[in-house]
């Protein structure tokens, strides 16, 4: 991604009234304050608030709306800090044209009503209640909202200590990261689908339009071609990187393990000189021998691709490409993965798949196997096995929808201990809160693909808010 972009831009803008500043000493002072501690709670590395000051009449709500619309934000934060009239807000968000929270955040979680009541000057009680004032324009602001077909979000709670609010906002700012991340991307995809998996075949259109991904079309030739050019000691350095990435099995053979790097090598040169960030690719690599060598030795390259955030999904699965991305940038890993079978005695359902696994969420290195065939693919060659580290997980799928091109579906789970098939695939254990006979059902009610991306740790609440400011669907089965 160009530097120019890398950083979500986050508009800030509060509301007030202009009428309160001559009757009230020191109001508009402390208002402003609350926007100075806001902006600096939720700054950080990978985002840059846009400063679009206390708006507190049609002037100054003029200014601000051009404002947003020079400097670019992405999301706008609308901090009711006291009364403000709708009108004022309104040109904001309407030039602004991008995903509106409104925040409804007092100073503390209560006035302290002795004190106020102690007061000698009627003009100071109200001063202090008016800064406290911020649940009062919600309710006005999101009339006019909802009568103009404006979609909006809240939070709602206190400025200062108060983990629920303070986790609602910073979920809303991981999800909107995710939007930036998604609309600065580039999809690369490769060769063409399993042939008869109808549930992965999708509309490019809608990927791209409803997810901001640019997608570049890849031949297999390409990487082909690629490897044909890698040096010696190229070669040598990425032999010597498996084994310090995976755990390499005492049975793959030194040919294997140089045929894989000499593919990974290529690889890389290839998202490299295509600036990609997500991949999905398959090639039944028959017909043509080079094209064969290649697409059977990809595993290694495209596991370490995944565990360095560029994501690589087999089978051609488009969606679940974007899936892995979207729990990438939340830091949360995204592996491939499907139903491999049912574990009743346990209550748990087993999950994994052949081909590329996420490193970066697996309990231990991954493993480094040789399969004299890969099931259901031509070839033979270097595959990995791993489990997902133990304890809380997230499913995402991203699903087809008639009405708004897809929706998210979401489960959360636990990544638990126990026998799992060493057979070369990544595989592991999971156990859901509506039992695995529950979930699965759930699950395939909502008519997914069979691919799904799984991700270390709780996010469903992260993940919803993403499929809000997306604009698309989303359901969350457990």
């Amino acid at each position: 991604m160009d530097e120019r972009y890398r950083k979500l831009r986050v508009g800030l803008v509060g509301l007030g009234l202009d009428a309160y500043w001559p009757q009230f000493e020191g109001l508009k002072e402390r208002l402003t304050g609350y926007l100075d501690e806001l902006a600096t709670q939720i700054t950080r590395d990978s985002r840059e608030v846009v400063r679009l000051g206390l708006v507190d009449c049609a002037e100054r709500a003029l200014e601000a709306a051009h404002a947003a619309r020079r400097e670019d934000i992405e999301i706008l934060l609308v901090y009711a800090t006291t009364y403000a009239l709708s009108a004022t807000v309104l040109p904001v968000i309407q030039r602004a044209g991008v995903p509106v929270i409104l925040l409804n955040l007092q100073p503390e979680s209560a006035l302290d009503y002795a004190a106020v009541n102690a007061m000698k000057s009627r003009t100071a009680m109200t001063s202090e209640w008016l800064a406290y004032c911020s649940a009062c324009p919600v309710p006005e602001i999101a009339n006019v909202l909802r009568r103009l077909e404006i979609p909006f979000h809240q939070v709602t709670g206190v400025l200062h200590n108060d983990p629920v609010s303070a986790q609602q906002l910073e979920e809303w700012m991981l999800a909107a990261e995710v939007v930036h991340g998604l609309a600065h991307s580039r999809l690369g995809l490769m060769g063409h689908y399993y042939g008869g998996m109808l549930d992965i075949a999708t509309d490019l259109a809608q990927v791209s339009g409803r997810f901001g991904l640019w997608i570049e079309m890849l031949e297999v030739d390409e990487l082909s071609a690629l490897r044909r050019g890698v040096e010696p000691k190229a070669l040598q350095a990425k032999v010597a990187a498996f084994r310090q990435f995976f755990e390499v099995g005492m049975d793959c053979a030194q040919s294997e393990l140089e045929r894989a790097a000499r593919t990974a090598v290529a690889l890389d040169r290839l998202v490299q000189a295509k600036r990609l960030d997500l991949m999905a690719y398959f090639y039944s690599g028959t017909g043509v021998a080079e094209n064969l060598d290649t697409v059977t030795s990809i595993i290694l390259g495209a596991s370490m691709l995944t565990g360095q955030r560029v994501p690589v999904a087999g089978e051609y699965e488009v969606k679940n490409a974007v899936a892995m991305k979207i729990m990438d940038l939340l830091g949360a890993g995204g592996s491939f993965t499907e139903f491999y079978g049912m574990d009743f005695r346990d209550d748990v359902v087993l999950m994994g798949h052949d081909g590329p696994g996420h490193t970066g969420i697996a309990e231990g290195k991954i493993l480094v196997r040789p399969l004299q065939v890969y099931h259901g693919k031509v070839g033979a060659g270097l595959s990995v096995e791993m489990s997902v580290r133990h304890g809380a997980v997230t499913l995402l799928s991203v699903v087809e929808d008639r009405e708004r091109g897809f929706r998210l579906l979401i489960a959360e789970g636990e990544s638990v201990a126990g026998a799992t098939l060493e057979i070369g695939n990544t595989n592991s254990r999971y156990r859901f809160a509506l039992g695995a006979r529950g979930f699965a059902e759930a699950w395939n009610a909502q008519g997914p693909a069979h691919h799904c991306a799984v991700g270390t740790g709780h996010i469903a609440g992260t993940l919803e808010k993403v499929a809000s400011l997306l604009g698309i669907p989303s359901r969350r089965v457990c």
